[in-house]
């Protein structure tokens, strides 16, 4: 098979925060996002002093998406993940009525896809929610948190029903663990207990979006969205191995509840060995038996895991700490490529699930450079993609079904990590740099023609690796 399956759904995928910017207008409120100017790393400042984050303006794709649809749409896209700012919506996040000038932005984003025959797949909360959430209720720990997301979720659902058909929850939901702020609203000096109560009720509040939206929107898909965090081994003593299965299981507790729907018991040991107490109610227990309809995922790198301490030297990696692979090489990030990894990841969670998967985020951070002509060769990025993609479509031979795939940041645009433009995933050059210089001119890079050849040909001019 050469060729990917005809219905295959091919594009790229961005979030709100890192794109849009207008960070203050059509009455939008302060996020969590806007209060991190300098990324997931970076300190909360709440920006009484006119702090610069290069997010503010972002790639200014809230007042340029029609040109950059039009691009994706040259490039072939069949699908565009993107975020929905629950604070365009919900300033505060606590409202009864929605922000109407939020609503009918998305309204003309969902409009402009339509028209260019790009279907909108929707993340709920994409790294981001209601910054007076935090300061007011404490963040995901506080269970009235659930109630405002069920709130947003159902006016979203209603409002965009016609338009979208494919929806996400959380982005990276397991992510709370490595950035509690970013994932469920917990700032410094926050527990365990804190954390895992702030993740329960998350876990449940993406069971009550399923809900709504299988009642609201029937012919719709909604599905999950995890960090797919897959570790290796780092030798084959038996300890090394077992220490993996926890490691491995610390991410796959989230799709476990979301796609089984309850917890699983390796979980409550952890809970009961760690004397972490959280609060499960039995409606909790009832309302997680709504599962989702797929699972969708990221997938940038892999990594090895030992039990031997003096061995544990450990590198950061998509804000993961994984012990260096001694087999493959690494960006200039620093996150080792593994294009098999990605092949192995989706018969890992075909075998455990049997539920369809979505890739939604795989691509190449890299400093490009416009030589003297402007034009960027950038045929590392077409290298690391065509490898990951032919994996895809090995995994695809092995009987696995894979619904889509969207190129992470298929136009550059602002890290989450440290708030950068210069680490560039694109296939679409954004003239603006980390000091906010730059025209914000859009241009083609030699990937562009590329992944329009991949789309055009469904895969069949893919290269054997």
């Amino acid at each position: 098979m050469k060729q990917f399956p005809t219905d295959f759904l091919w594009g790229g995928a961005v979030a709100a925060n890192q794109v849009e910017g207008a960070w203050q207008e059509g009455g939008k409120g302060v996020s969590t996002s806007d209060v991190q100017p300098h990324g997931i790393f970076g300190e909360v400042n709440q920006r009484h002093d006119n702090t610069f984050s290069l997010k503010d303006k972002a790639i200014d794709f809230y007042h340029r998406y029609p040109e950059d649809i039009a691009l994706m749409s040259e490039m072939g896209f069949g699908i565009l993940r993107i975020s929905i700012a629950w604070t365009r919506i919900f300033p505060k996040g606590d409202e009864l009525t929605p922000c109407e000038a939020g609503l009918a932005y998305y309204d003309k984003l969902f409009d402009e896809l339509e028209k260019h025959g790009i279907q909108a797949m929707v993340t709920l909360s994409h790294y981001e929610m209601p910054w007076h959430l935090v300061t007011e209720y404490g963040g995901w720990v506080n269970r009235e948190v659930i109630t405002c997301f069920e709130r947003y979720a159902k006016v979203v659902f209603k409002r965009y029903g016609e338009k979208v058909k494919w929806w996400l929850t959380f982005n990276e939901i397991n992510m709370s663990l490595h950035a509690p702020l970013t994932g469920v609203g917990l700032q410094a000096g926050c527990t365990e207990s804190h954390v895992y109560q702030a993740i329960h009720h998350q876990l449940v509040a993406s069971a009550l979006a399923v809900r709504a939206c299988h009642l609201l929107i029937p012919n719709a898909k909604i599905g999950n969205m995890l960090l797919g965090g897959l570790v290796y081994p780092l030798t084959c003593k038996p300890n090394d191995v077992f220490e993996t299965l926890q490691e491995n299981r610390k991410w796959l507790f989230f799709g476990d509840v979301q796609c089984r729907g309850t917890y699983p018991g390796y979980m409550l040991r952890y809970f009961r060995d760690k004397k972490i107490d959280v609060v499960i109610t039995d409606e909790d227990k009832q309302t997680l038996k709504h599962t989702v309809d797929f699972i969708s995922f990221s997938y940038y790198m892999t990594g090895c895991v030992t039990a031997d301490k003096t061995l544990n030297k450990q590198i950061r990696g998509n804000i993961l700490d994984m012990v260096p692979n001694p087999h493959l090489r690494a960006s200039e990030w620093g996150w080792q490529i593994d294009p098999v990894g990605l092949r192995t990841l989706l018969n890992v969670l075909w075998d455990r699930y049997q539920k369809p998967l979505f890739i939604v985020e795989n691509g190449l951070g890299a400093k490009d450079q416009p030589d003297a002509q402007g034009e960027i060769s950038d045929d590392y990025r077409i290298d690391y993609l065509n490898d990951h993609l032919v994996q895809v479509r090995e995994a695809l031979q092995d009987g696995v079904e894979v619904l889509g795939y969207t190129s992470w940041g298929p136009i550059d645009l602002i890290s989450a990590s440290k708030a950068e433009i210069s680490k560039r995933y694109g296939f679409i050059y954004v003239d603006r740099h980390d000091d906010g210089s730059g025209t914000l001119a859009r241009s083609r890079k030699k990937s562009f023609y590329w992944y329009q050849e991949v789309i055009r040909t469904h895969g069949a001019s893919l290269k054997e690796s």
